[in-house]
């Protein structure tokens, strides 16, 4: 079976709008973010998608625009570049905790003015906008792991906990619009994987919430170190990846190159906003690999690493196991065990791609008490599967539908999902779960490969 695969150029910088419009330029379904969009419980905004040039290319726009209350005149060039020795101190003490932004929207007015324009958001509260959304499980899943990415960064750059994180200027409108428009064309486009280019990042310094702040800003820095994704190292001056740009990537990238031999099957231009000579450019491209080269069955390969502790707290496994999923584990186990003289202890097992290795190696050392971690390559057979929707009196929930060797199909609910339409319903669980199964069992008959 071949795979699609969206290849992202990031080689002049990234940023949220940008991946939005190269991904729409790459037939994403404009009607599906429409859709998304109108259902964001959010006001203050519109946004339109148009064509610009940058020099001699033909690039897609995607704007969102603010109403007065909520515009931050990002692209004030004067702003965020002008007279920074000039800026008073960085921080002041009630800005702990407060993110170092988006930058995407942000400038054109004083420090005092910025912090009372922009909504003061937990964590907590973004998530619940894009749980509200009307989008794919996947689509969600996406737009929820962007933010959770943004908001251990900024709780590294701070030393606070990612709750007591304020988004005061990547949970603001835009940057929240620009996520969920992210998410939503990356579920539609429907790829199995996601490869980016190194991203091209700029010199000296950017004005911001907190003053002035070197290039790359604390937030990006936190997140490509998290992730393990490569800079390139460009000689102009500015800030050219957002944190928003940096978490989208760090949320989707699984894999770090094209295929030895593919065909192009769309490409998308994504055009920037800010003045810089020459324009900064995203370009998606949606690929196959070449039929003779790709391989006859579906398999992949992933890397398990695995320790074993009997001097770690309980607590701290716990902390461990969600901090390795949050930085883009696919799975992590724990397994009970008897260690040298008698000792109990535990095995931390975790399935992750290569490229995030090195990162979640750092965690075992970091979190738990391990002075060791064992690493094996591991080849695995994957069914193929795609994510839908069914009907129940209790409201629609997601499910997976899986295609087994033979043809046949079977499907699961989301248990996100269930979960949602059992507090909005009021209904027990296993009836909401009961139902959604019947509802899916009666999708694969009518979808049958």
């Amino acid at each position: 079976m071949t795979r699609r695969m969206l290849y992202l150029d990031c080689s002049s910088g990234v940023s949220g709008d940008m991946v939005v419009a190269a991904l729409l330029d790459a037939g994403a379904d404009r009607a599906r973010l429409d859709r998304a969009l109108a259902s964001l419980p959010v006001d203050g905004f519109s946004y339109a998608v148009t064509r610009r040039r940058a020099r001699s290319l033909d690039c897609c726009d995607f704007d969102v625009i603010l109403d007065e209350a909520h515009d931050g005149h990002d692209h004030d060039m004067a702003y965020l570049y002008g007279d920074l020795d000039a800026d008073a101190s960085p921080t002041s003490p009630d800005d702990t905790g407060h993110g170092d932004g988006d930058h995407e929207r942000e400038g054109g007015q004083a420090h005092a003015h910025a912090r009372h324009r922009h909504a003061h958001r937990h964590l907590a509260d973004v998530l619940a906008i894009i749980d509200a959304a009307e989008m794919t499980p996947h689509a969600r899943e996406i737009a929820r792991r962007v933010f959770q990415i943004v908001a251990d960064a900024e709780a590294k750059a701070h030393g606070v906990p990612a709750q007591e994180v304020h988004f005061h200027e990547v949970g603001a409108v835009d940057s929240i619009v620009d996520v969920v428009a992210a998410a939503v064309c990356l579920d539609d486009l429907d790829v199995a994987h996601v490869a980016t280019t190194p991203l091209y990042e700029g010199q000296g310094s950017v004005r911001s919430q907190h003053g002035v702040l070197p290039v790359p800003v604390p937030a990006v820095a936190n997140i490509v170190a998290a992730h393990g994704i490569p800079l390139a190292a460009g000689t102009r001056q500015g800030e050219f990846v957002t944190p928003t740009g940096a978490a989208i990537v760090a949320a989707v990238r699984d894999r770090a190159t094209l295929p030895a031999t593919y065909v192009i099957e769309k490409v998308g231009l994504g055009a920037g906003k800010r003045a810089y000579d020459p324009p900064s450019v995203v370009r998606a491209l949606v690929v196959r690999e070449d039929d003779a080269a790709a391989p006859a069955d579906e398999d992949d390969w992933v890397w398990k690493l695995e320790t074993d502790v009997d001097d770690c707290t309980a607590e701290a496994v716990a902390h461990a196991t969600r901090h390795l999923m949050d930085a883009g584990a696919r799975e992590v186990h724990t397994l009970p065990l008897t260690m040298k003289h008698g000792r109990p202890g535990v095995q931390i097992q975790v399935i992750c791609d290569e490229r995030l290795v090195p990162a979640l190696e750092g965690i075992l050392f970091s979190d738990t008490t391990t002075i060791g971690v064992r690493r094996a390559r591991m080849r695995r057979t994957v069914l193929p599967r795609a994510l839908d929707r069914v009907r129940t009196p209790y409201g629609q929930v997601g499910v997976k539908v899986v295609t087994l060797p033979d043809g046949t199909r079977r499907a699961y609910p989301e248990n996100r999902d269930v979960e949602a339409a059992c507090e909005a319903s009021g209904a027990g669980y296993q009836e909401v779960w009961r139902t959604a199964i019947a509802a899916a069992d009666r999708l694969t008959l009518t979808t049958r490969a």
